[in-house]
């Protein structure tokens, strides 16, 4: 029997991963068939749309509680399918305010399918209760080296081959000066970061500045008028290896994409700015002292992290001129990110070990 697969994903940077997957999954047995909610880049590469990222998508604690009934709809939409479409295998990205929930449902009314949670949420960062959660996946599946070991002190098998972006993201030989600005993918991270970084593009006249959005319509989530700024220019249709090969710094939302900055090879200022509520809480939950993936990976400050109060123009600007002095050591930093995250045929191994399963 062909396998038929129901997809699950949130958030932008679990679509990017996963549709690396379906790309290989397809090429070992085009045979196999993928629907669910799912983003752009997976639609592309082989994905049936039941919704998309954008009809499921919350970003922080109190925007989670909004939306809880619509959500709570929507997975016994979703068990409805799979039920009816006989799917026989489940892959949950990430994304665990709506993904926890909806394995336990899955569990409940559909047991005998095979259930795959592909870069679990980060419960070591979070808070170890929710392991219990995840005791319920069939399969748990990471892209960190150090999460083999948590889950294993959990008495949970995870399954893990190296991170497929160590694959996808090659180090880039830069060619001119610009400083790369990188927003983020949401309306909310869209809204909050914005306008501390026109600041900065003001108070330097005399830099270049490229502004990365992930969609032309993410313009109006822009209130300022971008054309008062002459040193700033926008893209939305370079790839982001191309914007890095233009760019000396970049100054990026916290996410997947500061750790494809590192192994692109650009050295990169962390912001993040969220609301007074949410932070409050998180910095109550969080369990660990960094928030970008490269620090995380080595325990250690490769990349500077301006949160919340601490991200304003004049800290941006005095990270610019740090990491212009540090550049050697911030490099040597960089290549142990990608020495530490390497592997051989990672994504071709996470594809067979998928259509293997049980």
């Amino acid at each position: 029997m062909k396998d038929k697969f129901f997809v699950s994903v949130g958030e932008v940077s679990g679509d990017l991963h996963l549709s690396y997957l379906v790309e290989n999954i397809l090429s070992i047995d085009p045979e196999s068939t993928f629907m669910g909610v799912v983003g752009e880049k997976s639609i592309k590469a082989g994905v049936k749309p039941l919704d998309t990222i954008d009809s499921i998508a919350v970003m922080g604690f109190i925007e989670a509680v909004k939306k809880y009934k619509y959500l709570k709809n929507k997975s016994q939409e979703y068990i409805d399918i799979i039920k009816k479409e006989k799917i026989n295998k489940i892959i949950l990205v990430d994304y665990g305010g709506f993904n926890l929930r909806f394995l336990e449902l899955i569990k409940k009314e559909a047991p005998k399918v095979e259930v795959f949670y592909y870069i679990p949420p980060k419960v070591w960062i979070w808070g170890e209760k929710r392991v219990e959660k995840l005791r319920l996946a069939d399969h748990i599946v990471v892209i960190f080296p150090w999460e083999v070991e948590f889950y294993k002190k959990h008495d949970i098998k995870a399954v893990y081959f190296g991170n497929p972006l160590s694959e996808k993201y090659l180090k880039v030989e830069r060619e001119e000066n610009n400083i790369l600005l990188l927003p983020g993918s949401r309306k909310q991270e869209v809204e909050k970061m914005i306008p501390t970084m026109l600041e900065v593009v003001k108070q330097m006249p005399q830099t270049s500045f490229l502004l990365k959005l992930a969609r032309n319509e993410d313009q109006n989530w822009i209130k300022e008028d971008l054309s008062l700024y002459s040193n700033l220019k926008l893209e939305t249709e370079s790839s982001l290896s191309e914007l890095v090969k233009k760019s000396e710094i970049a100054i990026a939302t916290s996410g997947t994409v500061t750790l494809e900055l590192a192994l692109l090879g650009i050295l990169t200022i962390v912001v993040y700015k969220s609301s007074a509520l949410n932070v409050f809480i998180a910095r109550h939950i969080l369990k660990v002292g960094y928030i970008s993936l490269p620090n995380l990976t080595l325990n250690k400050e490769v990349f500077p992290e301006l949160i919340q109060e601490q991200y304003t123009a004049e800290s941006i600007k005095e990270n610019i001129e740090n990491l212009r002095v540090n550049k050697k050591t911030v490099e040597l930093d960089i290549r142990e990110v990608r020495s530490k995250l390497s592997g051989n045929d990672i994504l071709k191994n996470y594809s067979k070990y998928f259509l293997k399963g049980n």
